[in-house]
């Protein structure tokens, strides 16, 4: 009898351990191609972009291959993602850019542990422009459900955003993330940066100011060298300043350009290491309802041996 249970036992061991092996084989992404940002077109490629300003960041872009999923294209590159304990890899709770401090995940663990679903009030939330649309829509799928179409734009962004997307929503456009070119341009990515600094100013793509310099109406003069035969000289003797050099005297300041969000291009990168959440909910269900069953099989062989 006791062999019979160790049978038992051994074949629930073995499905359990079936079970574990397809959900990391589900759960793991299966990686959208990382391309630099001039692969990316009007019509091929998806923009992933993801704003970090929260810990003081810029607002990343990197470019994916499609068909993809947003899951997919948010785990290439150097980008990773953490999901939570409760809900799995899909919800996701954190995300992480390898040229980013170094591929730490935000919130950080001391912001949020990721073990319940976070709150509406400080969550990552999802959103998508499809080519050509200058409005953001709010997911209503999940990263893993959601195949971007080529020439779109995928936006993530912290914070305060309810279910139906008309709060919270972001302050960038579409028009300043997505690719702009008809055709492939750059040569091919780098190989790795997650050591190196920020990428320089010239890549910063960040909108023009609302309120540009206005440039000076008033012709620049140069005081003649001597007084004009017209000048009229004044009772002292001295000759009156022309007009032009009192009005640039007293010209107002120009006007400051309006602030705006900072984006940069980040560069694909070696896939950074990244947790796809806790199996624990999921194995310890399939545990649980294996071993119930294992239990009642061998309940009623022990009641039917009595009864013999």
């Amino acid at each position: 009898m006791r062999s019979r249970a160790l049978r038992i036992l051994a074949r629930t061991a073995a499905a359990l351990g079936l079970t574990v092996a397809a959900l990391a084989a589900t759960a793991a992404p299966a990686g959208a191609a990382p391309l630099p940002m001039g692969q990316c077109t009007t019509s091929s490629g998806a923009v992933l972009a993801v704003d970090f300003s929260r810990w003081g960041g810029p607002v990343y872009r990197s470019c994916g291959s499609t068909p993809t999923t947003g899951y997919e294209l948010l785990n290439q590159g150097g980008w990773a993602t953490t999901g939570t304990g409760h809900d799995g890899p899909a919800f996701i709770c954190r995300i992480g850019y390898s040229g980013f401090q170094g591929g730490r995940q935000f919130p950080t663990p001391q912001q949020d542990d990721c073990v319940l679903t976070p709150p509406a009030s400080a969550y990552w939330s999802y959103w998508h422009a499809n080519p050509g649309q200058n409005a953001w829509e709010y997911s209503q799928l999940g990263a893993m459900l959601y195949k971007p179409k080529p020439g779109s734009v995928d936006l993530w962004i912290f914070g305060g955003t309810n279910i139906e997307g008309t709060e919270g929503k972001p302050t960038v456009t579409p028009d300043q993330l997505r690719a702009k070119n008809t055709a492939p341009t750059g040569g091919p990515a780098p190989k790795d940066t997650r050591t190196a600094a920020l990428p320089p100013p010239s890549v910063d793509t960040g909108p023009t100011p609302e309120n540009p310099t206005a440039p000076d109406p008033t012709p620049p003069s140069s005081p003649p060298a001597s007084p004009s035969p017209s000048a009229s000289p004044s009772p002292s003797g001295s000759v009156s300043p022309t007009p032009s050099a009192s009005a640039s005297s007293s010209a107002p300041a120009a006007a400051a350009p309006a602030p705006g969000p900072q984006v940069v291009e980040a560069a694909p990168a070696a896939d950074a290491t990244h947790d796809v959440g806790s199996y624990l909910p999921a194995v310890a269900t399939g545990a649980l309802v294996l071993l119930i069953g294992g239990a009642a099989v061998y309940a009623a062989r022990r009641r039917r041996r009595s009864t013999e």
